[in-house]
Order: structure tokens, then sequence, then C-alpha cells
């Protein structure tokens, strides 16, 4: 999961209006989009604390004044969309989103034809076939559609799958699942596609031409992708007994699996249940002097805390903390009037009093117009490891899917000095992130509705040299999987993993 959200989406994640009836390809005036426009930049600058995070003020005016004239040359509800997504892209923060007004969505999802029909998979550094079908073989590298080269169009794309800094390996989640749809948001209905193509191991090039598909059909081809078998696990809600697990493979080496950190707060019965798990787990490996413990986060894409602070007390032998420093851009929610929320307007000065004074509380301390969080934090808490804190070799198994609160996690182990990273970049940061608390906005003329996470985070990590501040956390050793490995189905990283253990 991409959030980690706070009571207070109960007020700003709840609306009920008369939604904008209108589809995707239909006029738009260049009033309007000006309008939302210069409403959508008022919100960023005053509320989002993320803003400068990885982009300097002036590369922010800079697409802003892009994205102005382009407002000027554009027609249609689908290119303001296109251009309101462009500039969310770029602050670089996985916790952005913007999503169609309901009724606009739901003609997408009843068009009838203009989707591509295939899904896809990126496998080193190759666009492929990713279902078994009679127009073009499974595995087939994808060269070019309708005439333009497959990796001009995946950079067209990315935008639409959001991940922090500059980071790309992560946009390949949203890629792998939704490439027909996000082909369709960019480039428009298309009636058929001119698809140049070679076979495994060719330099033929071949070309073939797929009629187009509805929306449903396209999800329904989705569900019977090749490679479902070993990524279901991207797209899915847990069942508890599928979050976590300990395995052992041999005397020696153990396997802890989280899946996901949405498990509760303290008081939740399904966090105490993991912590007991954990204990029990851990008391484990340390009466049978297990070695090496492989940790696979490659599905955890975040949940609720302490579950990856409790996690980290288990694997660590430094004293720590969640951030070293928290803050926002604000200590009143800004914008009321254009709130996500089905508080009437005229009440909504009343209804957000209790969540002001929730963040007046959580961050306190204001310096240079921003409100910073102070000693008496629950982020600033000084935790301890835990009296069974693994001392042995841990091998993290980390994935573009990791995010919020499991690149948390991740980032405090890999900063470990008894801790081996392997597999691919996560989307989440290293150094720090915009998380915790979301806001939600109503662009008042096209009704584009915009989420962010408002805090911004510096993660209690140590400094290294192979980690990059607008990235995502980088392994020691980059592993993914194999055109082999993919047709064989087979987990190409953790019989690395396995395979450096033994050699060790």
């Amino acid at each position: 999961m991409k959030y980690r959200i706070s009571l207070l989406t109960c007020f700003l994640i709840c609306y009920t209006s008369t939604l904008f009836a209108q589809s995707l390809d239909e006029k738009f005036s260049i009033d309007k989009m000006t309008k939302d426009l210069q409403i959508f930049k008022d919100i960023r600058i005053k509320a989002n604390s993320g803003l400068y995070k990885y982009r300097t003020k002036k590369q922010i005016d800079s697409i802003y004044q892009w994205a102005f004239k382009e407002v000027k040359k554009s027609k249609s509800y689908r290119d303001f969309y296109n251009i309101i997504y462009q500039l969310t892209d770029f602050e670089g923060s996985l916790h952005n989103d913007i999503s169609l007004p309901k009724k606009v969505f739901k003609s997408m999802k009843n068009e009838e034809q203009g989707y591509f029909p295939l899904p896809i998979k990126l496998i080193q550094d190759k666009v492929i076939v990713n279902i078994v079908n009679k127009e073009i073989p499974l595995g087939a590298e994808i060269v070019s559609i309708n005439n333009l080269k497959i990796n001009e169009i995946l950079q067209s794309l990315y935008k639409y799958y959001t991940t922090d800094g500059v980071n790309i390996t992560g946009k390949s989640i949203g890629i792998h699942y939704n490439f027909s749809r996000y082909y369709r948001l960019h480039y428009g209905l298309k009636s058929a596609f001119k698809v140049k193509y070679r076979v495994h191991d060719s330099d033929k090039i071949q070309q073939k031409v797929l009629h187009s598909i509805s929306f449903n059909a396209y999800y329904k081809n989705i569900k019977n992708r090749y490679s479902k078998p070993f990524d279901e696990v991207n797209y899915k809600d847990w069942k508890e007994n599928e979050i976590y697990s300990y395995k052992s493979i041999d005397r020696e080496t153990g396997i802890l699996t989280i899946n996901d950190f949405g498990m509760g707060n303290e008081k939740n019965p399904m966090h105490l249940r993991y912590v007991s798990f954990l204990d029990s787990v851990f008391t484990g490996i340390k009466n049978n002097n297990i070695k090496n413990l492989i940790v696979d986060i490659r599905y955890n894409g975040g949940g609720t805390d302490p579950n990856d602070l409790v996690t980290y007390s288990y694997l660590t032998q430094r004293n720590f903390s969640e951030n070293k420093q928290a803050w926002i851009s604000f200590n009143k929610i800004p914008y009321l009037k254009y709130a996500y929320t089905k508080i009437p307007r005229f009440l909504r000065p009343l209804g957000v009093g209790k969540y002001n004074k929730s963040f007046q509380n959580q961050f306190p301390k204001e310096e240079n117009g921003k409100f910073y969080q102070d000693s008496t934090s629950a982020d600033h808490k000084i935790r301890t490891p835990n009296k069974n804190a693994f001392t042995g070799n841990i091998y993290l198994l980390i994935s573009p899917r990791v995010a919020s609160a499991g690149s948390l996690f991740a980032a405090m182990v890999a900063g470990n000095s008894n801790a081996i990273t392997i597999g691919e970049e996560t989307m989440g940061g290293y150094y720090g992130h915009n998380g915790h608390n979301a806001l939600g906005y109503i662009l008042p003329k096209s009704k584009i509705e915009l989420f962010f996470s408002v805090v911004n985070l510096e993660q209690d990590v140590v400094k290294k040299e192979n980690q990059i501040y607008n990235r995502g956390i980088i392994p020691d050793h980059n592993v993914s999987q194999t055109y082999t490995d993919y047709i064989n189905q087979v987990d190409t990283q953790l019989n690395f993993v396995i395979d450096l253990i033994q050699q060790e």
C-alpha cells in the first residue's frame, strides 16, 4: 500500500457531491483549465511540504511556466488531466495521487474498444509479451507500437505511477498492471495497434496489427497474465495468514517474510498477534543459533506504525527513532473550500478544528514558516533493541514494490553493518519521504481529485556512500529476474541469496 493514513482521512476523504459529468476526451475550455491549474499550484505551495524536497524552486517555477503555456494549446479534458499528472509526478512522492471523477472513470470502464490487448512485463530492460495468445508469442520483445519506440512510450506513461525522488524502477509496478489504461490516458483511444516485435534470441523484426479491445477485456487478460503465479502478490489484499511467516532453510539459515505492515497500532489485536509471532520466532532463532537470516520484504508496500519499528528492534543493536526530523508547511489546513469532504463549505471551519489542533500539537515548533515536531513527539521516541535481537548475518530482499513504511524499514535494515541488500531499487526513498497524514482536494472546474501526504520526514538512518538522496534504496547486489527464470517461473533473487550464503 502506498498510504499510511491517519484519522484525518475521515474528514478529508469522505467526499459525496454532484460529480463532473464529462467523458475523458470531451472538449474542456482553456479558461477552466487555467483557473484549476492556478488553484492546483496554490494548494501545492501552501499545503504540500514535499514540493521542494527533490526539486529546487527554480525547477518548480519552470515546470509551472510550461504547464500554463501547455494549457493554452490544450483542447480536451484528457489534455488537462495529463498536465496535472505531469506536475504531480515531477514533485517526486510515492504518496502523491490524482484521480478522475467517478463518472469520468466509469465512462472509461464502459468503453468497448480502444485499448491495447496484451499484458506486458519488463524483464532485463526489455518489454515483453506477458500472456499466452494467438497473435504474438509469449516472451516476445515489443520494439514499437504504432511507430513509436517502446522506450519512448514508457517515458510518456511513467507519470501515472508516482515514486520517491527520481526513481524509475517503482514505476514498473503500475506499468505491468495498467499499461493499456495508461496508454489510453496519454495517447487516446486507438482502433488498432501496429506492433513490431522480435521473438527471444532473434534479431528479426516482425510486425502484427492487433485489434483494440474494451477496458474490461484488457483487465480480464491481466488476470490471465503468464507471470500471475509469480507476481500476483503485487496486486492483492493480504489475508492475515499470508502477511508474515518464518521457515528454516537449513540448520544455520532461516527466512522471515513480511509482506505488509498494515496490522494496526499498539492496541490492535492483529498487531499484538504479530508481536507475539516475532517474539516466538526470534527466541527460536537465538536458541537454535541461526547464523544467517533472509528478510524478504519484496512485496511490502507499507502499512501502519509501529509494526515496521517493532520489527526493526529485532534486527538492530542500536537505539533508534522513526524520524530524525519531521515538519509540515501549515498550522491550519488551508483551502478548505476545495477540501475533499462531505461537510458543507460553510461548516468546514468548525468541522476541521480538532484536526488543526492535532496538527498544532504534533508540530508545535515554528521556524521560517515550517512547523516541526519536537522532542515530545512519538516519532522521536527513542527505541531500544529487543533482548532477542538477531546478531548474525542479515540478507535483505527488496524490490520496486517496497514503499512507505516498507521502505522506512528497509532503509533502517540496509544501514546495518551486518546487512547485505539484494534485489532491485525500491520506490521508497532511503533518507526520507513525505508520508503520514494525507490531505484530499477537489479542483472546482474539472473535479479532478488530488491526494498527497503532508509530513516531510527525515528518517533515522546512517549515511551510506551507495545511497543517493533522490533515489530509492539501492541494493548492494542488483539482481532482477532473468528471462529464462521468467519463462520457468523461478525466483532469481532468492536463489541468488541462497547461493551467496553458501559461498560465504
